[in-house]
This record gives C-alpha cells, structure tokens and sequence, in this order.
C-alpha cells in the first residue's frame, strides 16, 4: 500500500509540474499573439502603396528613350574597339 500512495503522489507531483510548464507557455503564447503595431500585411491603402517620384513614361517617350539608348551603347562599343 505504501508504494502505492507513494508512486500516486508523485504522479501528483508531476501532473502539477506540467501544469505549471503549460500555464506558462499558454501565457507566452497570448503575449505573441498582440495586435501588430503599424498597417496590417497586404494592405490596400492607397497612400502606402503609390508610387513616388516621377510619372510612367509614354510610349512615345519609351521609344525616344530606346533609341537614345542604343546609340549612347553604340557610341561606347565603338570607343572600346579603338582602345
């Protein structure tokens, strides 16, 4: 009888061990789980998402800016070959 009682007080024992080790998790859990700070992720606002700077090229304007391109590129080809 008395190993009995003895192994049930320590199965007592670590039951209330666990209990304790789950107590805290369940509370590091709840304190992860706090409203982020800031704009939610995959958020639509306008505001956040425009883009700065200077307006999108034309087609016109892209077309003018290739060419410029391709002899600025031609010019330093051409300059590499004599070196």
């Amino acid at each position: 009888m008395a190993a009995t009682s003895e192994a049930l007080r320590l199965l007592i024992a670590e039951r209330d061990r666990l209990d304790r080790a789950i107590a805290l998790l369940q509370n590091e859990t709840e304190t992860e789980e706090r409203p982020r700070r800031g704009r939610p992720p995959g958020s639509k606002n306008s505001k956040a998402t425009k883009r700065r700077g200077r307006p999108p090229m034309t087609e016109s304007e892209r077309r003018a800016a290739s060419e410029r391109m391709k002899k600025y590129w031609a010019k330093r080809r051409k300059a590499a070959k004599k070196a």
